[in-house]
């Protein structure tokens, strides 16, 4: 059975960090890109970072550069996202999806990010709450 599982979200006040995780099981980590997508309530999702699990390439949406770090650990099947100065902006559920159908690359990362029905698999999210 395929799962993604998200844990780390929580209440956090501006200024302040939070580290989300994403655990994957039942396919093959390395042959698949995994993002990290967000949504607001009203509001359209977004994709914030990808990561490829071939070769660890990564992206960011100009939102979130600067500012979050995904990674990954493919022997663990995880892929963990570090948030930074966080704004009451970045209020979200946050989840992770995957896809065997897009490369996380530079020339790519924005289709990554934008094509969300491309993937395969999705988490059931972490809601993250920002105060100001």
């Amino acid at each position: 059975e395929v799962q993604l599982v998200e844990s780390g979200g929580g209440l956090v006040q501006a200024g302040g960090s939070l580290r989300l995780s994403c655990v994957a099981s039942g396919f093959t980590f390395d042959d698949y890109t995994i993002t990290w997508f967000r949504q607001a309530p009203g509001k359209e999702r977004e994709g914030i970072s990808c990561i490829s699990g071939r070769d660890g390439s990564t992206y960011y949406a100009d939102s979130v550069k600067g500012r979050f770090t995904i990674s990954s650990d493919n022997a663990k099947n995880t892929v963990s996202l570090q948030m930074n100065s966080l704004k009451p902006e970045d209020t979200a559920i946050y989840s992770c999806a995957a896809t065997d159908n897009v490369q996380c690359t530079v020339v790519t990362g924005l289709g990554a990010l934008t094509w969300w029905r491309e993937y395969n698999y999705w988490g059931q999210g972490t809601q993250v709450t920002v105060s100001p």
